[in-house]
């Protein structure tokens, strides 16, 4: 297709409905589909203005266009109609609106785009057009914290479960783009080739920091709290860096969207920002929000209702180390969470989830049974979470605010970006002194 054609034939008419279809328009890319069933063909811009998140992933209902992570509408001009998390009194960021091509046509049984503005129609065709490929959607245009980041190297890494690696057994990792040879002896110490600044033991897993480590320790008083009984997830590979991860983690937003077939309530979407502690190397929030509990036994009982009220307390530590508490306020339980990421490489990140749960004061120990169905539960919505970035193919967390609209729900993923865009410069500065 000529690239100065100002109508660009982008799909066959009757291939286009209310299930979104990613097309490409002059090297663009967007979504095109009917917002009624068999209403006119309307196109928007291929990510949300949130999250970035492509909207060939969204759905329509009720005659809008559905982000499927968290949940923004929008209608047929492409303003932004809703954000779940501020409320339905909420008004949603004038930066929340989509900017649509300049005009959209159905003519000779396909669907044109033009992407400026223009004074002629869609031609006819005199053979069967060639839509363009469709182009992957638009990456942030500012700065983004990948797994290659330099300053990583001046951090721990989990690299391996300790049972993993045996006594007189070795293993390849990858970390940063590299591979490191790891092993350990008859005594038990490690070895690590290349070298590297260090290699230790902590929290059950196997560490190794590149270079001289500028992160603090995550702490996690659970592991000897006698009421927790610790369980680990197996490790799994997330296609994707670890910064956008981090950020779901930390999200209480996408939980009624990403996690409607677990846990999520999707009634209850508001989230109100809870207050941010700065400390060392993170920040500590407290948040609390409604969510279903489908392992509760007094749910199976009638003693207790489903849906249930879960304050989180979120404690993070740069770069990828995460801790969130989630004690449930009728019953007195609680689960604690780490999520502690290993970048291997561009697009991998390998995923360490380890599951502390108490059943509440005076209550006994959660049994192998109980702690199986946990682990069955978190292992399902942590695929649901490597599902969702799998599906936002982003090269890294974006730095820039500009590239993202942030509404106040978003604090602590804009306190995430805050907290590596220090880490960035904490890293120059010693590569600068050394």
């Amino acid at each position: 297709m000529d690239a100065s054609l100002t109508w660009f034939p982008v799909a066959r008419t009757a291939d286009v409905t209310t299930t979104p279809v990613a097309v490409g328009a002059g090297g663009r890319a967007y979504v095109v589909v009917r917002l009624p069933p068999r209403g006119e063909v309307t196109a928007f811009p291929a990510r949300c203005p949130h999250r970035l998140v492509p909207l060939a992933a969204g759905r329509v209902e009720g005659g809008r266009l559905v982000c499927p992570a968290h949940g923004w509408r929008f209608d047929g001009e492409g303003r932004c109609t809703q954000v779940p998390s501020m409320g339905d009194d909420g008004c949603p960021p004038p930066r929340a609106d989509l900017r649509r091509p300049w005009a959209v046509e159905e003519r000779h049984g396909w669907v044109w785009l033009a992407p400026e503005p223009t004074t002629t129609l869609p031609p006819r065709p005199v053979s069967t057009p060639r839509p363009e490929p469709t182009p992957e959607p638009p990456v942030p245009t500012g700065p983004v914290f990948d797994n290659l980041a330099p300053a990583l190297a001046h951090a721990w890494h989990p690299v391996l479960l300790s049972r993993e690696l045996r006594r007189g057994g070795w293993s390849q990792v990858r970390l940063l783009g590299c591979t490191w040879n790891l092993s350990r002896a008859a005594d038990g110490s490690l070895a690590v080739e290349p070298a590297a600044f260090g290699l230790r033991e902590r929290l059950g897993l196997i560490w190794l920091a590149p270079a001289e480590p500028a992160d603090a320790p995550l702490e996690v008083p659970e592991l000897a709290d006698r009421r927790f009984v610790a369980g680990w997830l197996p490790p799994v590979r997330s296609p994707g860096p670890a910064g956008p991860l981090a950020d779901t983690f930390l999200d209480a937003t996408h939980g009624p969207f990403v996690h409607a077939a677990t846990i999520g309530a999707a009634d209850r979407a508001r989230v109100d920002p809870g207050e941010l502690q700065r400390e060392p190397g993170g920040f500590r929030s407290v948040q609390e929000q409604w969510v279903e509990n489908p392992l509760d036994p007094e749910v199976a009982t009638g003693g207790r209702p489903l849906r249930q009220r879960r304050r989180t307390t979120y404690t993070y530590r740069v770069p990828f180390r995460l801790r969130l508490r989630q004690e449930f306020l009728d019953s007195g339980a609680a689960t604690t969470l780490l999520y502690l990421l290993q970048p291997e490489d561009l697009d991998s990140t390998r995923v360490y989830t380890c599951l502390l749960v108490s059943d509440g004061p005076g209550r006994p120990l959660p049994t192998p049974a109980r702690m199986a169905e946990q682990v069955a539960l978190q292992r399902r919505i942590l695929a649901e979470d490597v599902r969702s970035q799998e599906t936002l193919a982003v090269p890294g967390l974006p730095l820039d605010p500009r590239d993202e609209v942030h509404v106040p729900a978003d604090r602590l993923g804009v306190a995430l970006r805050e907290a590596l865009c220090d880490f960035l410069v904490a890293g120059r500065t010693r590569r600068t002194a050394a």
